[in-house]
């Protein structure tokens, strides 16, 4: 995410994060049926405070997808001094995250909903997804490998064909067989395996000539 949406889950209070939750199980429930009346009786809220907190169904929406996307995280960069080893370890956290909040039951509702509205006019829910999901994933990442880059741990010319690559990897086809209906056997020791092979790939292809992992 950008630094104002990264500020704005972090404002968030407990209240906040749990109506927000609230919402991502009714998605996973009604899918479609997600109402501020529904959210608001599920969280036991008033319409109010929401409307207070969120704007509109497409504020709430927002904040929802910037909620579960706040999940997938990334080291500050002004932490650290690039390494290898810290190059290994931030793709493999970004993946791993990545992977098991995209096979999360919140994460398939969400995404399936959003296909489903897509050029309906219905709503902006694909707009949102796209900009706070995948597009505000990738500018939070981007930061990283140009930090690699720039230490001389990994080669490309454009940070957003490199981030295409490593999504690529780490993704394969599971989102797609999550959409429909199928368990690609996402367990804790397969999104584990999944993240390292997709990182050591990654670095195969990219990674400065010295620094190639051998394993």
């Amino acid at each position: 995410m950008q630094a104002d949406e990264q500020d704005d889950v972090q404002k968030l209070t407990q209240r906040q994060k749990d109506v927000l939750d609230a919402a991502l199980r009714l998605l996973v429930e009604d899918g479609d049926n997600l109402t501020m009346a529904a959210v608001a009786r599920r969280a036991r809220c008033s319409k109010e405070s929401l409307y207070k907190w969120f704007g509109d169904r497409d504020g709430l929406l927002t904040a929802t997808v910037r909620w579960q996307a706040s999940k997938v995280r990334v080291v500050p960069l002004d932490r650290v001094e690039p390494d290898l080893v810290w190059l290994r370890e931030s793709l493999e956290g970004y993946a791993r995250d990545w992977l098991k909040v995209i096979s999360s039951d919140t994460s398939v509702a969400l995404n399936r909903v959003a296909i489903s509205h897509a050029g309906s006019g219905r709503d902006k829910l694909g707009e949102i997804v796209l900009e706070n999901g995948r597009f505000a994933l990738a500018s939070r990442l981007k930061p990283v490998l140009d930090a690699g880059k720039r230490a001389g741990l990994l080669v490309f010319e454009d940070a957003e064909t490199a981030f295409r690559t490593f999504f690529g990897l780490v993704a394969r086809d599971v989102q797609i067989r999550l959409l429909l209906g199928d368990w690609p056997g996402m367990t804790e020791a397969a999104v584990e395996e999944d993240a390292v092979r997709a990182t050591r790939q990654f670095l195969a292809l990219h990674g400065a000539g010295k620094n190639q992992p051998t394993t």
